[in-house]
């Protein structure tokens, strides 16, 4: 079967404070796409096909969707988080060998967020 996920939104009230917190976390840069009533910054799309979004509609939450995003480094993605304005919940923990590391953060928004890494 396909990877069926085409889209993903990440909702944001701080359009300029989110858009740095996530290009630093994992050292990307965001496209940034104005539609009017929506303004977006767009994820590269060779690493992943959504965006983070600001609009009438998009409200950041900790209790909606949870994406678990990967990372090459948590040691060095967890040093950033708490500087870019979010906050480290559950710290790296194995999920199993075979699956790797996790730790839960929220981003400066508030949005969960998984972090993973295979190592």
């Amino acid at each position: 079967m396909n990877n069926w996920i085409q889209w993903f939104e990440i909702p944001v009230y701080k359009f300029d404070q989110a858009k740095l917190f996530y290009e630093t976390l994992f050292d990307i840069r965001l496209e940034i796409m104005d539609l009017g009533a929506l303004t977006m910054a767009v994820f590269p799309p060779s690493l992943a096909s959504g965006a983070l979004c600001q609009g009438e509609w998009y409200h950041p939450s900790e209790n909606g969707v949870t994406l678990h995003l990967k990372v090459d480094s948590l040691e060095q993605a967890l040093s950033n988080v708490e500087a870019l304005g979010g906050s480290i919940l559950q710290p790296k923990k194995q999920i199993s060998t075979e699956l790797g590391y996790m730790a839960l953060i929220k981003d400066c928004e508030g949005n969960r967020l998984v972090l993973r890494a295979r190592q």
